[in-house]
């Protein structure tokens, strides 16, 4: 941990007290340390003695906590062999003890997800604060917060938790919180030195959506300012240095997958309509259940294609097969039922959830159509669109990489290998293709009103930042003062409905 700076000058009492502060959780400290300086502005010695003995005994009750928390942790924690990232945790934990910032790049199967908080845990991370873990969707905070559980063999809520929106399962002894990005940003708004907090791990960053890029932005602006606190940058290894020159040339550490050869095979459709691309599916589906028994993995653009697609392979009687949907609407047990194996044959159609954020287990083969809606803004219509659009190649490379976990997969590519090469190679970050009125708000809110000098990842085009303010001032959202700012009632304000869009910065956690 490191020491407390005692900028002002101190009299013996106080000098006392700060010295004491080094083995208190960092939220104690914070909160301790501003009684501590109040010392200074009591005149009458015997308050001050009455004061501090009162702090003292609040200083004794830190240090229990943080006892109790060193004691919920049962030693040795284990690390599976078979996973790549385990045999590289020397290392790793070797570069976080020696550098605020580290990436981590990992391919499918590495295991980064599960085994980086334990390694966090192990160095003691959680003992003075929380293990921040961010994922991009709800369904993924919450499992990967079950598997980790599951593997301390510790009940859920207790050393492990999760918040999302609407829910959470925490306690006091947390220390490893997974949520969703959102959740860590609504959390700025009311504690920008993010103090609950020893060390975070900013997971899936390589899909580049708003809240990520805007949460690295801010946390290279508040490193500085919180050298207590360690960042790990977890990424596939998609265009890691970026990641790694954003923070000053952090180091990075690659980790291989676990993966077996992948068979890819190119079944374009003749025409790109809805029923044509059904028919491609179906026939992918009998392909595929020719070869052998195994789990299969359909991506689709969205509920209403997976209902449609779910509902015309129910009418293919297809035997000893369970078809399970999963995207972002449905309930947290029909969620579920993807991480318990039924016996049967599964076909499970998703949307790109799955792509990335989320570990289907025991799929071996893969249906990609190769589309997906991205929101998309358009400077000359002024709107936000959610069009359907061919993937990257990296899209295309994570989807293929969902297979081949447990053996041997093949993945099938609903359209040619010359499409596929022709291809951008990467996704564009949502923040250079995304109306930024939300991120403007939030950024106003905090105070941080020079919004093209804010160090974004890759800085957004002007013409949108000049759309999006324009866009607030329409709804009444900002208030032209001296400085621009938004409604003191915008700031504290909890999350809102989607009618309501005058709050909009919140409805992504």
């Amino acid at each position: 941990m490191n020491k407390i700076t005692i900028k002002q000058e101190l009299n013996p009492l106080q000098h006392s007290l700060f010295t004491q502060l080094n083995d208190v959780m960092l939220a104690d400290k914070r909160r301790l340390s501003a009684r501590i300086h109040g010392i200074g502005k009591i005149k009458s010695t015997d308050a001050q003695q009455a004061v501090a003995t009162e702090i003292e005994q609040q200083i004794q009750q830190a240090k229990l906590r943080v006892e109790q928390r060193k004691s919920v942790v049962q030693n040795p924690i284990v690390f599976p062999e078979s996973l790549p990232v385990s045999q590289r945790k020397a290392e790793i934990e070797k570069l976080l003890s020696e550098h605020q910032v580290i990436v981590v790049a990992g391919e499918t199967g590495s295991g980064k997800t599960t085994q980086l908080p334990k390694m966090c845990l192990e160095l003691g991370l959680g003992n003075f604060g929380m293990i921040g873990h961010t994922q991009p969707r709800r369904i993924a905070a919450r499992s990967v917060a079950a598997r980790i559980a599951e593997e301390l063999q510790t009940e859920l809520g207790d050393l492990v938790g999760y918040k999302v929106r609407f829910n959470d399962s925490l306690s006091d002894n947390t220390q490893i919180k997974l949520m969703t990005d959102g959740i860590l940003l609504a959390e700025i708004q009311t504690d920008r030195f993010l103090n609950q907090y020893s060390c975070l791990i900013i997971d899936e960053a390589h899909e580049r959506s708003l809240n990520n890029d805007f949460i690295l932005g801010y946390l290279k602006q508040l490193l500085p300012r919180r050298p207590d606190l360690k960042l790990i940058i977890t990424s596939a290894t998609i265009d890691v240095e970026r990641f790694s020159k954003h923070f000053d040339n952090a180091p990075i550490i690659e980790v291989s997958g676990r993966t077996y050869p992948v068979e890819v095979r190119y079944r374009p459709i003749a025409e790109e309509d809805d029923q044509d691309q059904l028919q491609g599916i179906l026939n992918a589906v009998d392909e595929l259940q020719a070869e052998g028994r195994g789990d299969i993995l359909i991506f689709m653009n969205g509920e209403r294609e997976i209902r449609d697609t779910a509902e015309a392979l129910q009418k293919q009687n297809l035997k000893h097969t369970e078809i399970l949907p999963l995207f972002a609407r449905l309930s947290a047990q029909e969620q579920n039922k993807i991480f318990h194996p039924s016996g049967l044959n599964r076909i499970v159609l998703a949307t790109n959830v799955a792509e990335t954020s989320l570990t289907v287990p025991g799929i071996k083969y893969v249906i990609d159509p190769g589309t997906a809606r991205i929101s998309r803004y358009s400077y000359r219509t002024k709107v936000q669109r959610l069009p359907i659009e061919p993937i990257s190649q990296a899209s295309a490379n994570q989807r293929k990489g969902r297979c081949g976990r447990v053996s041997e997969g093949i993945c099938i590519r609903l359209y040619s290998e010359e499409d596929f090469n022709n291809r951008p190679e990467f996704t564009d970050p949502e923040i250079l293709r995304t109306n930024l009125a939300s991120v403007i708000l939030q950024m106003t809110a905090l105070g941080l009103d020079d919004i093209e000098a804010f160090p974004f990842v890759d800085a957004p085009d002007k013409r949108h930042i000049q759309d999006g303010v324009k866009l607030l001032e329409e709804l009444g959202a900002l208030e032209w003062k001296v400085t621009r700012q938004p409604p003191s009632a915008l700031r504290a304000a909890p999350p809102a409905s989607k009618g309501e869009p005058r709050f909009f910065f919140y409805t992504t956690s």
